[in-house]
């Protein structure tokens, strides 16, 4: 088995690649580390796979996986993880930020401290304001809500794992942000972090800019809770839900109809029902809770599965 894997899932970074490559064969051979190196290419629309192959002629190490289209970081980080060999896998990103210079001090703490997983922590970052302030407010969310408070940057590129921890998460959509907070609800909670070293970037722009950068975070965030807290048994929730609104509409229902037939025994007929909004809304409470419940029934069988949600096009493989 070999050392260590690197995917690194790239999108237009023609400019930073044999840099990237070099320099993680340098770590790699002054370490005698045995390695392989997994560009994942999503969709460039510059040469990223020619530089990719013409690496491959130089050095049988690398390896590649090209999608047909643009995907994103999510489904590559997957294909990257299906493809991995190495009893340690390191992912970081292709723009020169995350340095492979530590590289030996996460494989140390993966291998001899016992960690699963450790991800780096970016301390001092060369980004604007605009990016680090809401950076900071996500992370502080994004600890609560996972209960793994140790760490301070939940996105950051630079992380290593064990084999066994990225052949046994699912990493689709846009998930790539919370890998930390799948692999604690796969069983693996030994997560440590590394403080690393940000470089400023040399080559090109962020892909990663924007506000629905951060709106798709949050609502990422949101939804891996609601999986992990009810994904399983969604009528848990749903089944409550709609039982309760159903059990206040029914009771609101019975109490205006018997308001109704204790008006007529006393000769007092007043208003029809349906001239309260009164009626209306309980007949509404009843709906809901029954179509609440209907879904958690639903969910229940379909179970969140979906066979299709991993499923690429890939153009060409470098093995």
């Amino acid at each position: 088995m070999l050392d260590i894997s690197v995917i690194v899932p790239l999108y237009n970074e023609e400019e930073s690649l044999p840099e990237l490559h070099a320099w993680i064969k340098r770590v790699m051979e002054a370490n005698r580390f045995s390695y392989e190196i997994i560009f994942v290419n999503d969709g460039s629309t510059d040469h990223s796979w020619n530089v990719i192959e013409n690496l491959r002629k130089q050095n049988p190490c690398v390896k590649g996986i090209k999608f047909r289209r643009n995907y994103g970081k999510s489904p590559a980080l997957y294909c990257g993880f299906q493809k991995a060999q190495g009893k340690v896998v390191i992912t970081m990103d292709a723009d020169l930020q995350d340095s492979p210079d530590e590289i030996p001090a996460l494989f140390k703490m993966i291998t001899e401290d016992g960690y699963d997983l450790v991800s780096g922590w970016k301390q001092k970052r060369y980004d604007p304001l605009s990016k680090t302030i809401p950076t900071k407010l996500f992370n502080a969310t994004a600890r609560k809500v996972s209960g793994i408070h140790n760490l301070h940057d939940f996105n950051c590129g630079l992380k290593a794992y064990r084999l066994e921890v990225v052949k046994n998460i699912e990493v689709y959509g846009e998930m790539h942000r919370y890998i930390p907070y799948l692999a604690k609800e796969a069983g693996f909670d030994k997560i440590g972090e590394k403080v690393v070293h940000h470089q400023a970037r040399k080559f090109g722009s962020s892909k990663f800019m924007g506000l629905n950068r951060f709106v798709n975070g949050y609502l990422d965030l949101l939804t891996l809770w609601f999986l992990s807290t009810f994904g399983k048994k969604p009528m848990h929730v749903f089944g409550f839900l709609g039982s309760l609104v159903f059990f206040v509409g029914f009771i609101a229902l019975l109490w205006l109809l018997g308001g109704k037939i204790y008006n007529l025994a006393n000769g007092y007929y007043g208003d029809l029902l349906s001239h309260h909004a009164s009626f209306f809304i309980a007949i509404t409470a009843i709906l809901l809770g029954t179509q609440l419940f209907l879904a958690g029934f639903i969910g229940d069988l379909i179970s969140r599965t979906s066979p299709r949600r991993n499923d690429y096009q890939i153009e060409k493989e470098l093995n």
